[in-house]
């Protein structure tokens, strides 16, 4: 990671920032409910980790929100406890894939690659509007983070639904399931460390002013 990536940006979250966040959030909450759904009926373990996804992501965009309102520090602290709760949600996706493999029972392909297409269409329309924010501070990295390994997990569900469609197998499932935990294993990482960085570096200037 770039040296950049540690200190405060100068992107600054305006008007047009916020109206992002509340676009995203309100597509990520509809995509939740319709992945969930979804995941039921087909019994997919990627789209339950996707619908997972897009739960969390959405309680994402609320705490940005929140924490642009607050302002200051606490947009490093709320990166920092987004950074933990993606940690925690790939750990779980890898539980819940290790589950589906002891139920041994293979997904519907059909319903895994439509849904999978259409969370793919959400997830780039939101990532094309907060393309410009990516080098931002730790709180808007995260949400960038978010919303591109949200579409890559897309387009990993699509492919694996033609898996399953030729295999008959669960496996191609599974192995999306297990990719979508590490793509938020890594992104944590990357989130904590900045928001960390962050952190001590307002508390070394709060020290110094003092």
């Amino acid at each position: 990671m770039s040296n950049h990536c540690c200190t405060n940006s100068p992107i600054e979250a305006g008007p047009r920032y916020r109206r992002i966040l509340w676009i995203a959030l309100l597509v990520n909450a509809t995509m939740f409910v319709l992945e969930l759904g979804a995941s039921f009926s087909s019994g997919s373990t990627a789209l339950a980790a996707d619908a997972s996804d897009f739960a969390g992501d959405a309680a994402n965009y609320a705490l940005s929100l929140a924490a642009i309102a607050a302002g200051g520090l606490w947009q490093s602290r709320t990166a920092l406890a987004k950074g933990y709760a993606m940690g925690i949600y790939g750990v779980a996706v890898l539980a819940y894939a290790a589950w589906r493999v002891w139920l041994g029972a293979a997904p519907g392909a059909l319903t895994m690659g439509l849904v999978g297409a259409l969370a793919f269409a959400a997830n780039v329309g939101v990532a094309m509007l907060l393309y410009a924010y990516r080098e931002g501070n730790a709180n808007m990295r995260s949400v960038w983070l978010c919303t591109r390994n949200d579409a890559i997990g897309n387009i990993a569900v699509v492919v694996a639904s033609a898996g399953v469609y030729g295999t008959g197998s669960l496996w191609p499932d599974v192995a999306v399931a297990i990719l979508m935990a590490g793509l938020g294993l890594r992104a944590a990482y990357q989130i904590v460390g900045q928001s960390r960085a962050e952190i001590r570096e307002a508390n070394a200037s709060a020290a110094t002013i003092r």
